[in-house]
């Protein structure tokens, strides 16, 4: 959730600025904007698709809109086929210069490893779903049988079980997750590493949420370049074929995204980085839960407390 909630602003910021600077073509810029966003949330979530792909995807389909309102301006719209033609054109004139592979290159580096550790999750969660509910052996069960409930057939009916009775019973029930724990310790560790790569100048949080300050440069640069951009235009596509302009605005609802956005705010690059680092460090009490199971249960729940008669699998003794 806090990942979309990141997704969400960021999109928010890049609809802004065609709002507040380059309104005249916002409602057309804003579809694109969308579509980009959601390949981001796609493909963070696991769809299998090219970080270079969907970017250079957003710049080709952005570039007949730029065109149309920077570039070459006038009183009607460019046709569908001429925006067709601009957008096939559009990696070969590079109006943006070397904004969308600075772009690619920064996505690619930010959002890999973000939808490494959302797949690690997933990993962990399907482990300890699967270590949830144990199937004990008949040896186990006896011997639990034999721990819990013999020393009731001598009357001893609060009597507990020795902690080293109890250890050597229960670890052997629990060998099957002894096996688990040193993988689970390099797994922790491993999203250790993993979190500390997702911060900094190369963390989904800046890099997503500075998407909005390339695109302006990319708006820049064509603006620029705009006279020798139209001449490489013409030689390419022809002299503009134009249809009756339809009506400009922006159709973004800045008031409106932003109410659900409040717990974000300009705050939200370390939202998502303290909720990390939160997780990671909770995670990091529980490295040793698998192999230090059985003491947990015999030292807390089965065994009896330390001076008091236990149940030694014979007799109650003072140990």
């Amino acid at each position: 959730e806090t990942f979309e909630m990141l997704i969400r602003l960021a999109e928010n910021y890049t609809s802004t600025l065609f709002c507040n600077a380059y309104r005249n073509m916002a409602a057309e810029a804003a579809v694109h904007v969308q579509e980009f966003f959601t390949d981001v949330g796609l493909f963070l979530f696991g769809t299998d698709a090219s970080t270079e792909e969907f970017v250079n995807r957003f710049f080709d389909t952005l570039f007949p809109v730029v065109y149309n309102h920077v570039i070459n301006p006038g009183p009607t719209d460019i046709s569908l086929e001429y925006a067709e033609c601009l957008r096939a054109a559009r990696r070969d004139l590079r109006p943006f210069g070397n904004v969308p592979k600075k772009a690619v290159g920064q996505m690619g580096r930010s959002l890999l490893p973000s939808r490494t550790f959302l797949q690690a999750l997933n990993l962990g969660v399907e482990l300890i779903n699967a270590t949830d509910h144990l199937h004990f052996s008949r040896d186990c069960s006896r011997a639990l049988l034999r721990m819990q409930y013999c020393p009731h057939c001598q009357g001893l009916m609060l009597s507990k079980p020795c902690l080293g009775y109890c250890l050597s019973i229960i670890r052997g029930c629990l060998a099957a997750l002894a096996e688990v724990d040193l993988h689970w310790q390099k797994y922790i560790q491993a999203l250790e590493e993993l979190s500390g790569a997702l911060s900094g100048a190369h963390g989904i949080e800046h890099v997503l949420l500075n998407f909005h300050s390339l695109v302006h440069d990319a708006l820049v640069q064509a603006r620029i370049n705009g006279p020798e951009l139209s001449e490489q235009v013409n030689k390419v596509c022809g002299p503009p074929v134009r249809k009756p302009k339809q009506s400009p605005g922006c159709s973004f609802d800045q008031n409106k995204d932003n109410r659900g956005l409040k717990m974000f705010s300009r705050d939200s690059e370390q939202t998502l980085t303290n909720r990390r680092k939160e997780f990671v460090g909770h995670l990091r009490l529980y490295r040793a839960f698998y192999g230090s199971l059985a003491d947990q249960l015999c030292g807390k729940e089965l065994a009896a407390a330390h001076g008091l008669p236990c149940w030694d699998g014979e007799d109650l003794v003072r140990r």
